[in-house]
Formats: structure tokens, sequence, C-alpha cells
């Protein structure tokens, strides 16, 4: 429902939100609960609404998150050690280990792929 010139045209349903992320609307709901999306506004009917440029936010932060996956895995792919692309990055070193291991093969201490 939207009413022009209200604050209601900047709300989203959690299933346009979803959609806006392409995730799922339990993942809309979760991100909320654990902080990384801004609770809920709830209508006088009780029903969620998130605020678009929250959402926004987060489909911004995301895209941040996969740039640096990316590069994260192109510089470990050209043969930089895990620390060395840890350092690069600002992160710990078994942070980074889990991104990789999202975004690439590891190598074993022999240097193959495992």
């Amino acid at each position: 429902m939207s009413f022009p010139g209200s604050d209601f045209d900047d709300l989203l349903t959690p299933r346009e939100a979803a959609a806006l992320l392409g995730v799922r609307t339990t993942t809309i709901a979760r991100w909320a609960r654990d902080g990384l999306l801004k609770p809920a506004v709830h209508t006088p009917g009780g029903h969620r609404r998130y605020r678009r440029g929250e959402v926004l936010a987060v489909r911004a932060a995301e895209t941040v998150r996969r740039r640096i996956d990316e590069d994260a895995a192109r510089l470990y792919d050209q043969g930089w050690s895990i620390r060395r692309v840890a350092d690069e990055f600002g992160v710990s070193y078994g942070m980074m280990r889990r991104i990789l291991i999202r975004n690439t093969a590891l190598r074993n201490r022999a240097g193959r792929r495992e």
C-alpha cells in the first residue's frame, strides 16, 4: 500500500526486500534479527516493512564484499600466500582462509590444489 508523499513510499514488504537482495524472505528476517539489516518497522496491522534505503545499503555492502572475495581469490590463484592476501585486505589469516575456501580451491603444502 503506497500513499504519495508519505513515509510508506520508502517501505518494502519482506518479499520486496528479498527480491531486491536476491535472497529468501526468511533470510531477510534472520538478517534483521542478527543486526545486518535494521529491524523492521511494523504497520498498524502488525506487518513488517523495511526501509528502502537500508535494504539498498545492505545490497551495496554485499556487492563490495563479493568484489573483495573475488579479488582475494584472484591474488591467491596468482600464487600469493593466504597470509599475504590477508595482510593485503587487513583481515586475519583465519578469516581470509574461510573467504578463500568459499571462492577457490586451496593449495596444499606441496603447492597442488586440494
